[in-house]
Parts: C-alpha cells; structure tokens; sequence
C-alpha cells in the first residue's frame, strides 16, 4: 500500500521523494531506489513524520513546493498531484491542503472554513474533545496529502504544540500557524473523492483495495484485454496482459506476470510468470514463479508448472506436475506425467525433447532427458535417459493371480 504513493509522487515528477518509517525499518527492502528512507524516531503524531522527512529535504529554496503524501491514503495518483500543485502555485499559497467531500466522514478531521469560504482550520475528531458536534457533521475533510512551501513547513514544525486529546504533533496545525502569521493557506477540493480515501480499518481497506482493483481492470479492458466478470478476477498492478486476451471468472493473476495477446486464462492461479501469444492456461491450472509458456502452448486442469520452460506449441492437457523442467517443442505430456524434482537435498531438472509423447501417469525422476521424438510407456517411472525417438518402459510384468477373490473374502471375513 504504502509503493502507490511513492509511485504516483515519482511519476508526477518529483525531484526527491523520501519516505518516514519507524525505527524498524519494515520498508527498506521494498522501495526503490531514487526513495530516501528516514526514521522517525517515536510515534509522535504527523507533524513529527514532517519533522523527519523535511531533515532530508534540507537545501531547497523557500518557495519549493513539498508534497505531503499519507501512506494510508494509496490512490492518489500522479494526476491529481499535479492537478494539486497547479492550485497551490496559482493561489500564490504557502500551504494548500488537498480536501474532500464524503458521505460518510468518520474518522477524518474536518475543513472548517470561514463566512467568506476560505479555510479557516481543520479539527480533528479521533476523541470526543477534538470536535464539536456541528463541525462533525462537516462532510469536508482533511485527506492527509498537503503541499507547502518548503521555507514555510521548515519555519512552522519546530512550533506545532502536542496539547491535544492525542498528545500528538498534528500537520494540519501548520495551517493554523501559518494563518495566524497572516500568511496565505488554501484547501483545494478533489473532485473524484477515490483518489484521497484514507485506510483506518480493515472495511476502509477492503473498500479502497476494491477500488483500486476496479481501475487495473479498467486499464486492461481498455487496452483491449476481455476481462468476462472483473468482480470475480484479481489482478496485480504489474501484472501485463496483450490486446485480445480473455480472462475468464475466478483468475488470479499476481506479481510480474506478464501474458502475451491472443491468450485465454480459465479459472487460474498465476504468478511471477511469462506466457507468451496464444496460450491458453486453465481451468483450475497453477502456474508458479520462474515459468515461462511459448507461443500457442497448452497448460489444462489441475496442472502445475513451476520454474520450467514449455516449448512452442507443448500440451500439459491435466492432472500433471512439471517442476525445474524445459519441455520441447509440440510435446505433449500424458495426465498425471509427475517430475520427480527433489531429491531430499536439492532440486534437479527434467529436460523433454521436441514432439516427445508420454503416457498417463509417468514420473520422471530429475536429472533426467527424453530426446526429441522420444515416448513412455504408461504407469512408467522414467530414471534413466530415453534416447531419441525410443520408447522408454518402466514397469513391472504384469502378474495375475488366479482365483485370489474368493481368499480375499475369506481374509476380511
């Protein structure tokens, strides 16, 4: 949650972009490189995370704009900065506050403003005593994303006061600082009030995932992507998906994945992989990190791929496993054909040759290699190379024992 507005502040074009954490630095591993990370020492309120991050900002003449972003407020995107920044430039502000109007404002401080309509403060209403009942009943809000003039933020911070029910160093104070030294603050209303929602729970999270979602399916479809039921598909931002690609209901499709056009996705879990043109996954197929599926492949039911290469045109019609493997090209894997890739100690690969054909329930125990053109026999358990074009057979005779009904009965009974 907290990489969207990272990112939306970095596509809008921000110089420097640093990012307040606490002392355990849950973010550092996550973000990427042009992001500064600082800490801010104590959870002491949003005026301190100010305090913290202007100390790496340092150096900019007074009238820069800094962008205040909230973690806790992940839509916002690159757009509805500038359209910010433009307000707070024109109004010749040294402090513009991003507003909104909610049907439902609990849980956000509210934008009072004065008989003239300029902002006259913002009050907050975590506890009874913040608020009174008819500034409650406020639908503007404050949505935690500021801009202010850097030389104004730096003067204002080291005087915001913690007297409040919270004992907290509120940001929005600084408005009230600023206006009270006869400087000039504004409140800019965001129209599309999706950009500034806020997560306070886990219902405001599910709400703002749900949007969220909503415009990554929107982005596909309008690329060209079919999309059957969006309600019932999840798909990761950095997924990518080529134009004439159909997503059928109950797909999940996760991490870096990236699908070529002209495929159709059935009822899947995929994750961190590549399908190239016209592959078709599914139904109720897992394909895991490290896959990579050529041109017209074939991945059906029930069948798990992980960290393999299948080649051009290969079918895995069901009920397989295919791990740590490079299956050729126009092979076709029999049902229930299993890659014995672990040994107890380390994971070993399968190499499968062009137009190799294996019979139903074949294991293949890793390392191992089919050449090209090569077949198994079915119920085979593959331990040793098959040369090309060979027929490999792994199995016992088979051996009937004649009139064993009859004990069998008698043993049970």
């Amino acid at each position: 949650m907290i990489l969207w507005p990272v990112l939306a502040a970095l596509d809008a074009g921000a110089g420097s972009v640093v990012v307040v954490d606490s002392p355990e630095r849950p973010l550092a591993a996550v973000l990427p490189e042009r992001v500064t990370l600082v800490v801010q020492e104590r959870p002491d309120g949003t005026g301190g995370a100010a305090r913290a991050g202007m100390a790496a900002l340092a150096g900019h003449a007074p009238e820069t704009p800094v962008l205040v972003l909230a973690g806790d407020v992940p839509l916002v995107g690159a757009e509805t900065i500038a359209e910010l920044i433009d307000a707070h430039v024109a109004s010749g502000a040294v402090a513009t506050m991003a507003s909104a109007f909610l049907e439902d404002p609990s849980g956000y401080g509210r934008v009072v403003r004065d008989g003239s309509g300029a902002l006259e403060r913002v009050v907050e209403t975590k506890t009874a005593g913040d608020a009174t009942d008819a500034e409650r009943e406020i639908r503007e809000v404050n949505t935690g994303v500021f801009v202010f003039a850097a030389g104004a933020l730096e003067a204002a911070l080291p005087r915001l006061s913690s007297a409040n029910a919270q004992g907290e160093l509120y940001l929005p104070q600084v408005l009230d600082l600023l206006a009270a030294d006869g400087r000039p603050v504004a409140a800019h209303v965001i129209e599309d009030e999706r950009f500034v929602l806020g997560v306070n729970d886990r219902v405001s999270l599910a709400r703002v995932r749900r949007l969220a979602q909503d415009a990554i399916h929107e982005r596909h479809m309008l690329a060209g992507v079919t999309i059957v039921d969006p309600a019932a598909t999840v798909i990761d931002v950095e997924v990518t998906i080529g134009q004439d690609t159909v997503i059928e209901p109950f797909t999940t499709i996760r991490a870096s994945t990236a699908i070529g056009p002209e495929c159709t996705i059935r009822h899947s879990y995929l994750i961190d992989c590549t399908l190239e043109r016209g592959v078709t996954v599914g139904p109720f197929a897992y394909i895991r990190p490290g896959t990579v599926l050529r041109e017209g492949s074939k991945v059906g039911t029930f069948v798990e791929v992980k960290n393999s290469t299948v080649g051009p045109g290969a079918k895995i019609p069901h009920l397989s496993y295919i791990g740590d493997a490079d299956v050729g090209e126009g092979s076709n894997l029999g049902a229930a054909t299993i890659t014995a890739n672990y040994d107890g100690r380390a994971k070993h690969r399968t190499e499968v040759g062009a137009r190799v054909r294996t019979g139903v329930d074949t294991t293949l125990v890793a390392p191992v290699s089919l050449a090209d053109d090569a077949y198994t026999a079915a119920g085979s358990v593959i331990t040793e190379d098959v040369p090309e074009g060979a027929l490999g057979i792994a199995r016992q005779r088979q051996t009937n024992l004649p009139d064993y009904s009859p004990r069998a009965d008698r043993e049970q009974g």
